[in-house]
């Protein structure tokens, strides 16, 4: 059972990272409507930026950090006044393929400018176990994991209070019911965008730094938000509070699943088993766990 145990939270630990990529995707959905497919070339964006401001400009990490943070934000409202305000009222797909064009504009700028190889990135969190636990429980927990989840809680916690229980939150779901709408009571709808794509940016930054600390800086983050898919197709693709229950339950059962499936099915079932569980899922409760039911009449 100690065993059991161990798989269980590691699982937990990495599901609450999962749930801080997919917030990204919340945030956007919410006020926009839209799929952000740019989200994973954010995340790696900001990760790249920070490893690079380092290696160019030789400053700190803590100095990059709050330099990438006002990029990301600067980022995020350049996206509105030029990729979002001409397409107000537009039609779904066209915001979404604006996205995908913002995605590959960013892959490749990011290495345009700081170069494409494989770069460590130090946080200063030991990746090594707590001694606590292993000497309470016998389990193996690492340290790098529980500081990252406490991290992404926090943030995760914070945001959901922000867009729940304030006035840009209810701007924002005034906002993706109907754009419209929201402009003839008026709402500001470039602001309340302008506002959620600069969180987002800064959700990306977060995540891009556990994520390259853990993986290394490099191409393939812009997959670590794949990964979310699962969470929000189990969670709703407009909840908060979905986001975190989904993060959690693909980041357990994908551990539990590589651990005691992984011997009977072959390897790299972590990798694939959370579309599995995502696709069953979308039988049963395609609008997701927290998501609203949507009904349209003909």
């Amino acid at each position: 059972m100690q065993f059991f145990f161990e798989v269980l939270i590691t699982g937990l630990l990495s599901g609450v990272m999962y749930a801080l990529v997919a917030l990204g995707f919340v945030l956007i959905y919410k006020a926009s409507g839209v799929f952000n497919f740019a989200q994973g070339a954010m995340v790696f964006f900001a990760a790249l930026t920070t490893v690079a401001l380092q290696e160019k400009f030789g400053i700190s990490l803590w100095i990059a950090i709050p330099i990438t943070m006002v990029v990301m934000i600067a980022f995020g409202f350049l996206t509105e006044r030029i990729v979002l305000r001409p397409l107000v009222n537009q039609n779904e797909i066209v915001l979404f393929m604006a996205t995908i064009g913002l995605t590959f504009f960013l892959e490749g700028f990011a290495q345009l400018v700081w170069g494409s190889g494989v770069r460590a990135l130090d946080l200063g969190i030991p990746d090594e176990p707590i001694a606590a636990i292993l000497d309470s429980a016998g389990m193996v927990v690492s340290k790098f994991d529980v500081t990252a989840a406490v991290i992404c809680g926090v943030l995760v916690a914070a945001l959901a209070v922000l867009f729940n229980k304030t006035k840009i939150g209810r701007a924002l779901r005034a906002v993706a019911d109907d754009h419209q709408a929201a402009l003839t009571v008026g709402i500001p709808l470039q602001h309340v965008w302008g506002i959620v794509w600069a969180v987002a940016g800064f959700v990306a930054l977060v995540a891009g730094l556990l994520w390259g600390s853990r993986s290394g800086v490099q191409f393939a983050l812009t997959f670590v938000a794949l990964k979310a898919l699962p969470v929000l197709i189990l969670g709703g693709f407009t909840s908060v509070p979905g986001a975190i229950v989904g993060g959690l339950i693909i980041g357990a059962t994908e551990k539990l699943a590589e651990v005691y499936l992984g011997p009977y099915v072959g390897g790299g079932i972590e990798g694939w088993f959370p579309y599995v569980l995502a696709l069953l899922f979308l039988v049963v409760r395609p609008e997701g766990l927290f998501g609203e039911k949507i009904i349209r009449r003909i």
